[in-house]
């Protein structure tokens, strides 16, 4: 007699492997929106596209309610869907960085994942695509993070 398989998923390193794996991808880049009766493309060719990323993969693992395009929109969803604030990086956490001022005056905070090892994951703004760079959007001249962080994002689902 044949014995019956067991398949469980395994949520967490499918989780990081979509991460880890979505490097360079285009698929972030265009996010549209009817903004007066005009189609709009409000992710600007992936310039503006880091909660379009982060949102996309955490709404495909059920770990958030909808896919957003703003990181307040993001943050609290994140927030009503279970997710904490912890003091220290955990491998898959979501990290959100300090406003950041860019041309015309217009500030943005920033998202990502969290890899491990002072490594992060992140939708970045000049090759429109997730890039890995170093946990604090990269270090200046003195050693010091570019861009600091503010919070990081916990879920408990992700320790099943």
């Amino acid at each position: 007699m044949k014995k019956k398989r067991i398949v469980r998923h395994l949520r967490f390193p499918t989780y990081l492997s979509v991460i880890k794996n979505s490097v360079g991808s285009k698929m972030f880049r265009h996010s549209y929106a009817d903004i007066n009766g005009e189609k709009t493309d409000i992710t600007k060719d992936g310039h503006l596209s880091c909660t379009f990323y982060v949102s996309s993969i955490l709404k495909m693992f059920g770990l958030i309610k909808e896919v957003h395009t703003t990181v307040k929109g993001g943050i609290k969803d994140l927030e009503e869907s279970g997710w904490i604030k912890i003091k220290e990086p955990r491998l898959g956490c979501i990290l959100l960085w300090e406003p950041k001022t860019f041309g015309g005056n217009k500030v943005h905070m920033h998202l990502g994942f969290y890899l491990g090892n002072g490594k992060a994951i992140s939708n970045d703004e000049k090759a429109h695509v997730p890039k890995i760079s170093h946990w604090t959007n990269g270090r200046d001249k003195e050693g010091k993070p570019t861009r600091e962080v503010i919070a990081i994002y916990w879920h408990k689902d992700l320790e099943k």
